[in-house]
């Protein structure tokens, strides 16, 4: 059987060095392409395999960004005879683009790991929002990857130029494409960040057409899409999972499913670039300290009062800033008894001693 060749799923040198340790225990990498609930599909050398979690990789694990995520390099040890594997460890992800899980719990989802480029899709109709791009932006900084922002549905947009210097108000220096997959136009600029073993991620809300776009970009119906709803403009959202694809070019792409609601996770980095406009304002301030609420000599207030500063886009920072704030206190509590869980683990395992299950 033809042995795939991992550097078509983007191994190179480097993860030769990260998997030193794994290699000498006898097991074999693969990266995860879709991830199920208790399952995982795991590109090796021997093909595609279902990989599951080692018990004592399950037990010692202390949050969700401890098990695999899609886009994941792993060291499994593959059968297969049955087209299986065990999955015993994850390699240290080079980036990844979190957020804060949905619902009241306190915890990290992983929504894509090891991606060279994020590209945020935007949709240039009714659903446009600014706001809403700032908070992508911020997470796509803290990634670790390369934002570029895609502007779809060009085709419904009447002044396609205007919103391109709107978003590159709140963009500086982020590569900005408008496309139209209905038209399959603009996605030339797009193959640059698609070259052999580069992985993007497609990422933006509900019904931006990520799905269309990955279609065209794959060359055939790879994933359902839906059309636009009636009322609102919105696209209807299909994609359910997140899943790795190779594309005929040679470059991989991460499709994910829209997000209704984006909250931030661990995010500082990433507000201080989404915003250097607003923090090179701030250096500028006559206190170290200023709280741009009124202090003499507040370049920022005199930006606002000048107009050189939208007073939409510093309610945002502001609005993010102590939303940012706000889960930082949430999670020590949370951390905290993750913390003594772990011990808890460590100390019964202690007790029972070596070779004893």
């Amino acid at each position: 059987m033809t042995k795939t060749d991992m550097a078509d799923w983007g191994w190179d040198t480097r993860w030769d060095e990260a998997f030193e340790g794994f290699c000498e225990a006898g097991l074999v990498p693969g990266r995860v392409t879709l991830e199920h609930k208790h399952i995982y599909r795991v590109m090796t050398e021997e093909g595609e395999l279902l990989g599951e979690i080692a018990g004592r990789m399950r037990h010692e694990a202390f949050g969700r960004a401890d098990y695999p995520a899609v886009g994941d390099w792993v060291a499994l040890q593959p059968r297969p005879a049955d087209g299986r594997a065990t999955i015993h460890g994850v390699l240290p992800r080079r980036s990844k683009f979190s957020r804060k899980a949905a619902g009241s719990t306190v915890a990290e989802q992983i929504v894509a790991a090891n991606i060279d480029t994020v590209f945020l899709v935007h949709a240039l109709n009714q659903d446009f929002n600014m706001r809403r791009l700032e908070r992508y932006l911020t997470l796509a900084y803290e990634s670790g990857a390369l934002p570029v922002v895609l502007l779809s549905k060009a085709d419904l947009c009447e002044d396609v130029p205007a919103r391109v210097a709107d978003v590159e108000g709140v963009a500086p220096g982020v590569p900005i494409h408008a496309v139209s997959s209905l038209h399959v136009e603009g996605l030339e600029a797009l193959h640059p960040y698609l070259g052999r073993g580069r992985t993007a991620a497609l990422l933006g809300s509900s019904g931006a057409g990520k799905s269309t776009l990955a279609n065209r970009l794959y060359g055939e119906e790879l994933l359902l899409t839906g059309g636009i709803r009636e009322g609102d403009d919105r696209g209807r959202h299909t994609t359910t999972h997140r899943e790795l694809v190779r594309l005929p070019e040679g470059g991989l792409l991460i499709d994910t499913p829209g997000m209704r609601e984006l909250q931030l996770w661990d995010a500082d980095a990433g507000l201080d670039l989404a915003f250097r406009d607003i923090e090179a304002l701030a250096a500028d301030c006559r206190f170290g300290d200023c709280s741009h609420a009124g202090e003499p000599g507040c370049a920022v207030r005199a930006a606002l009062t000048d107009g050189t500063l939208p007073e939409a886009r510093y309610r945002s920072y502001v609005k993010l800033q102590k939303e940012l704030a706000y889960e930082a206190r949430r999670e020590d509590p949370a951390l905290q008894r993750a913390q003594r869980d772990r011990w808890k683990k460590i100390h019964m395992q202690v007790r029972k001693g070596p070779g004893r299950k």
